[in-house]
């Protein structure tokens, strides 16, 4: 194991500074220090270190121990420069298997300080194409959109507060960390379309309606700014939603299927409009 000053070895998962890792739920740590943002949990190496890159701030990071000169080396570094007073907890795995789903993180977790959300307005100014999801709850959908986004030249995304946190661990992961990438924010409750539409945007509704045009027509591309409404998997965006926007359009398939994954028709769409 790697030598270094900030290394604490634990020996079980009952000591009190790690509770927020095995025993504080996700919402409970969202609202651990309300009315100021609570906490975060960003998991893997690639991932910590997207969020260190973004300005988050760190609280603590455990590790398994044979990550300490593995994967986890380079972050380790990177702690030793530039966070000297943030602890590293190290230990084995029979310990660290504890936590449910820890050997999916590749062996490092990292407890981090939300931020206070930039504004609606604020991320409108310099964007021309902003993926709006609409009552996303699957943390899983929500990771995988927001990659989607990022990858294909989306410059934000915004959510209503409907969907599902998108720092929860799972969407985090999902995303690979592209959620400290991409400018994003949660819309106020009532007319998203017409918010947007001060701010010059015109809406797309992704649904499948008689009078949907294909994501690819030239009249959707051509737009300076665009919004892409994409709604929950099974249920899609909402009526009022639908009519609120400017056009609807659906991606054409073949084969007799009538729709794909909400985050492979994000993909899509993300590539139609670019």
């Amino acid at each position: 194991m790697r030598n270094s000053e900030l290394f604490k070895e634990i020996k079980d998962l009952s000591a009190p500074e790690l509770a927020i890792y095995s025993e504080q739920s996700e919402i409970k740590l969202y609202r651990i220090n309300e009315p100021e943002p609570g906490i975060f949990i960003a998991e893997s190496p690639k991932v910590i270190g997207r969020a260190l890159d973004a300005g988050y701030e760190p609280i603590s990071m455990l590790m398994d121990k044979k990550q300490t000169s593995g994967e986890a080396e380079p972050l380790i570094e990177r702690f030793e420069a530039d966070y000297k007073n943030t602890p590293i907890y190290v230990a084995d795995d029979e310990v660290l298997t504890q936590i449910t789903g820890f050997h999916l993180t590749r062996g490092v977790l990292c407890a981090m300080r939300r931020r206070v959300l930039p504004s609606v307005s604020g991320i409108c100014e310099n964007a021309r194409r902003i993926a709006v999801l609409e009552n996303v709850t699957n943390p899983t959908n929500i990771g995988a959109i927001v990659r989607s986004a990022a990858a294909l030249g989306m410059d934000a995304v915004l959510f209503t507060y409907d969907c599902s946190d998108p720092l929860y661990r799972r969407a985090i992961r999902v995303s690979m960390g592209t959620i400290f990438q991409v400018p994003w924010t949660f819309l106020p409750r009532g007319d998203a379309p017409s918010l947007l539409r001060e701010y010059g945007f015109k809406s797309v509704a992704m649904a499948l309606r008689e009078n949907s045009m294909s994501i690819d027509d030239e009249r959707i591309s051509s737009e300076e700014k665009l919004a892409i409404f994409l709604g929950a998997e099974g249920d899609g965006l909402l009526d009022e939603t639908i009519k609120s926007c400017d056009h609807t359009v659906m991606i054409p398939m073949a084969h007799g299927v009538d729709s794909l994954n909400v985050a492979a028709a994000s993909a899509v769409a993300f590539w139609a409009v670019r």
